[in-house]
C-alpha cells in the first residue's frame, strides 16, 4: 500500500509565521539593522539574527550561569530572557531583551537591548552569553 505524504497547500504555507510577531521586537530589530549597516558591525548583525527567531527558539539564561562565565566589570548581552536562578557576585552590566522579576533583584546594572545600542553602536567589548 503506497503511503500518502500530506503536504500544505500554498495559501497555508504563506499564512504560517515564523520568527518574531512582536511589533516592538520587529522595531528593535530594524533599528538594530540601521545601525549595524551604518557602523559595519558584525557584533549586531549577529545580535539581529538571534533576536529573529521564534520565542520558543530564544536563549534563556539564569544568573548562575552569567556567574560562571562572565568576569567583574565585564558587559554582556543576552539575546532572550534572563531567569533569576542563582547569584551573582561579581559586578556585571547585563543587556537583555527581558528579565524575569527575580533577575532583576539580583543584578544591579541591566539595560534593555536598545539603550546597549545606543551607548555602544560599534558593539566592542561586548559578550554574547547564551
Amino acid at each position: 500500500m503506497p503511503t500518502q505524504v500530506r503536504t500544505l497547500s500554498p495559501a497555508l504555507e504563506n499564512k504560517m509565521k515564523t520568527g518574531t510577531t512582536n511589533p516592538n521586537i520587529k522595531t528593535l530589530i530594524e533599528e538594530i539593522n540601521k545601525n549595524s549597516s551604518k557602523e559595519d558591525s558584525g557584533f549586531w548583525r549577529r545580535i539581529k539574527k538571534e533576536l529573529e527567531r521564534s520565542r520558543r527558539n530564544r536563549r534563556e539564561v539564569n544568573i548562575t550561569r552569567l556567574e560562571k562565565s562572565t568576569k567583574d566589570k565585564e558587559v554582556v548581552i543576552v539575546p532572550g530572557k534572563v531567569l533569576g536562578d542563582g547569584d551573582l557576585k561579581h559586578d556585571l552590566t547585563v543587556a537583555a531583551l527581558q528579565f524575569s522579576e527575580k533577575a532583576k533583584e539580583k543584578i544591579k546594572n541591566t539595560l534593555t537591548i536598545n539603550e546597549l545600542l545606543k551607548n555602544n553602536p560599534k558593539g566592542k567589548d561586548i559578550r554574547i552569553i547564551g
